[in-house]
């Protein structure tokens, strides 16, 4: 299997990525072929924020055709704020789209979460995950807080690496979030929040989307 990744959509997702499934395949003794392609970060967040989602799937079709020129199977979006135009882009894509969205909804549905928090971009989080989570309510950060988490995780993305004072405001959203709102588990919407913490870090349940997706990828590859 040859997976096509579209990276660079914060530069720490795509690194993120690379070495899970470099870990992976090694893990069983697998070769590994693996193509990556740079789009851009900030032009992301412009189309994200303006909700343009022609010219970003116009990007992403250019870039999964180099993809395809060099023989990937399937195209893989790294960045979960990039999935704001999924489903225009996987009806036109060149090549099939592994899909985090239903990979994410099994697990919650097989961990019988009912709330769940959400941190990620203030898209992400006032879409509650585009709406594609329907056996659990999502509940974002309010008011100022979501704000804050949007600013912290953009910056955070945009450079690769997290800052103290940006982990703290993470940890105090999920912290208000299980304690004055009730959610059972926090889900990074945000692949580069694995810069801030994870399950053994975090002191609280999460459901991290990224591993997930790349468990899916891996799956396709019948490791």
């Amino acid at each position: 299997m040859h997976i096509g990744l579209i990276g660079d959509i914060g530069p720490a997702a795509t690194d993120f990525y690379s070495r899970r499934l470099i870990t992976t395949f090694a893990g069983a003794n697998t070769p590994r072929e693996l193509t990556l392609v740079h789009a851009d970060a900030l032009t992301l967040l412009r189309h994200l924020a303006a909700n343009h989602a022609k010219p970003q799937v116009a990007s992403y079709q250019r870039l999964t055709r180099r993809l395809a020129s060099a023989g990937a199977d399937y195209d893989v979006v790294t960045s979960i704020a990039g999935r704001f135009c999924i489903g225009n882009f996987t009806a036109e894509s060149p090549l099939p789209v592994v899909d985090r969205l239903a990979e994410v909804s099994r697990v919650v549905e097989r961990r019988d979460l009912l709330r769940i928090g959400m941190l990620g971009t203030r898209t992400v989080m006032e879409s509650r995950f585009y709406g594609g989570i329907t056996s659990a309510e999502i509940i974002p950060p309010d008011g100022p807080e979501l704000e804050a988490v949007h600013e912290a995780y953009v910056s955070m993305a945009t450079s690769g690496f997290v800052t103290d004072p940006q982990r703290s405001v993470f940890t105090a959203a999920s912290r208000r979030l299980i304690t004055e709102h009730g959610a059972e588990a926090i889900m990074l919407r945000g692949t580069d929040l694995a810069r801030a913490f994870n399950e053994q870090t975090a002191g609280f349940p999460l459901v991290d989307c990224a591993p997930i997706h790349v468990d899916a990828i891996t799956r396709l590859a019948k490791l």
